[in-house]
């Protein structure tokens, strides 16, 4: 399956831009550290691509500290001036690209091609939130009261923090990150320990554009220490998390403790519903790309697909040929479609999930069965004869697995898909314009792709129902996850 050994350290001293590579958190516009180190690896061959110096509970004291002191006076510009900074970071980023995309793929693995489209993503969510700190819109309520006026204005929260994932290490910072700043909000960003690389790079970058000290700041090191310490200081006003509905219940209930404002993205368990009327090839290369992408290592991956019984064979062999032209390795390796899981516990649990499937009658059509000498690699693996009663079908793979349910009516693969704790994304593949606003409808899902697999950026209010988490991130919505409503009546104006 492999055919090279990978290169990630040595595409990292191949960066045309060095100082991108930081190996530190970023506080109070200095890097800083204290004395403990973790390794980052490559998860193509488990090398050690570097070390990145720890911040302690004192650094982190110190960079709240820094974001409150900052807090008057970045919330106090106008958001266009806020706005021109955020572009700047735009631009910049946009420029080191190739760079940003090559510490991407060192550290989380996946294609380089994959990389590059991240950074362009995340850079959309910056320009559009630039724009859009201009239009935290108020309202004029109509009056109850005599001689008086009722005015509703959207006011920053305050300092803030974000945790972020390893599966999209630059893009799930420029999303929360954007949002907060345009705000008006110095945001303190604590990124996965497996890949801290990305966040300091995107920090030097924050640096060069001229945001004024403890606007951008980035934490590395223990997970725990660093998070609670955010969630447990009053100072920080709110909360943004991208990560497993596990954790995320943890953090709810800790972020309890000071009542802070919360906003998550947690787990999905996608259904994929294919119905007989769908375009074959639509749906075949949509179900590629809503499964495949990023390694299915994505909450919006298509985790359950759902074919109509007089369309299954036609479907399920035009996906097996699909499948099997995938190509499997490391990022750097070109012509790569599917790289390495980032953790090794996700290897593990896609391993279990196929031996579980297979045990209780699935079979596969293409992939193998799991080997633990293939390392952090998973082939891309069709199962079939899928039934409910599988731990595929009812938990999160996040991996390159794709377990096929066969349904004869719409009412039946309904009440399937629904019948999940997750609600964060759904897809469906129709002709029939009726059924797809019913369905649609139907879905208990924070968002429906219909005859797509893409659908995300920044005008979307992008989150879910259920246990796949709080508020929105993306749109108008987004922003309003950092602000606070204020409700002034002026009274006594009778003439």
């Amino acid at each position: 399956m492999l055919s090279t050994v990978p290169t990630a350290r040595h595409a990292l001293t191949q960066l045309t831009d060095k100082a991108l590579l930081r190996d530190s958190s970023y506080i109070g516009g200095a890097w800083l550290g204290a004395s403990t180190l973790t390794a980052v690896l490559d998860p193509a061959s488990n090398e050690e691509l570097t070390k990145v110096v720890d911040c302690d509970a004192a650094l982190l004291g110190q960079a709240i500290d820094s974001a409150e002191q900052a807090f008057g006076g970045w919330c106090d510009l106008l958001a266009r001036e806020r706005g021109k900074l955020l572009i700047k970071w735009a631009e910049l980023i946009r420029q080191n690209a190739r760079d940003l995309a090559v510490i991407l793929t060192a550290e989380q693995g996946k294609p380089i091609a994959e990389s590059e489209a991240e950074i362009l993503y995340g850079v959309g969510f910056i320009e559009w939130f630039a724009a859009e700190g201009e239009r935290a819109y108020g309202e004029t309520i109509p009056t109850h009261k005599p001689s008086s006026r009722l005015f509703v204005s959207m006011q920053p929260v305050g300092v803030c923090a974000a945790v972020t994932p390893w599966n999209f290490p630059n893009a799930m910072i420029a999303r929360k990150a954007a949002a907060a700043l345009a705000a008006g909000c110095p945001i303190i960003v604590k990124p996965a320990v497996e890949t801290p690389l990305s966040a300091l790079a995107l920090a030097e970058l924050a640096h060069r554009a001229g945001f004024p000290v403890g606007v951008f700041q980035v934490v590395t090191g223990d997970a725990v220490l660093l998070t609670e310490g955010l969630l447990f200081d009053e100072r920080v006003r709110a909360f943004s998390f991208t990560g497993s509905t596990e954790v995320g219940r943890l953090l709810l209930g800790k972020a309890a403790r000071t009542v802070k404002k919360v906003s998550m993205e947690l787990g999905g368990h996608a259904p994929f519903i294919i119905f007989d009327d769908a375009d074959l090839e639509e749906a075949v290369e949509g179900c590629i790309a809503a499964k495949f992408t990023t390694s299915g290592q994505d909450c919006l991956a298509a985790n359950r697909i759902y074919v109509q019984s007089s369309l299954h064979d036609a479907f399920v062999e035009r996906l097996r040929a699909r499948i099997g032209d995938l190509q499997v390795g490391p990022g750097f390796q070109p012509g790569v479609d599917v790289g390495p899981m980032t953790k090794a516990s996700v290897v593990a649990k896609c391993r279990s999930h196929i031996v579980d499937a297979i045990e209780k009658g699935a079979r596969i059509l293409v992939g193998e069965i799991p080997d633990p000498k293939t390392g952090n690699f998973v082939a891309p693996t069709l199962l079939v004869d899928v039934t409910p009663t599988m731990l595929i079908a009812s938990e999160e793979t996040f991996g390159p697995v794709a377990p096929v349910l066969r349904f004869d009516t719409e009412d039946e693969v309904r009440a399937s898909a629904n019948a999940s704790e997750m609600g964060l994304a759904a897809y469906l593949y129709t002709s029939d314009l009726k059924r797809a606003m019913r369905v649609s409808d139907a879905l208990e899902y924070g968002m429906v792709g219909v005859n797509t697999a893409s659908f995300t950026g920044g005008p979307i209010p992008f989150g879910g129902w259920k246990q796949s988490g709080l508020g929105r991130e993306g749109s108008r919505h987004g922003l309003q996850e950092f602000m606070e409503l204020k409700y002034v009546c002026f009274g006594g104006l009778a003439a």
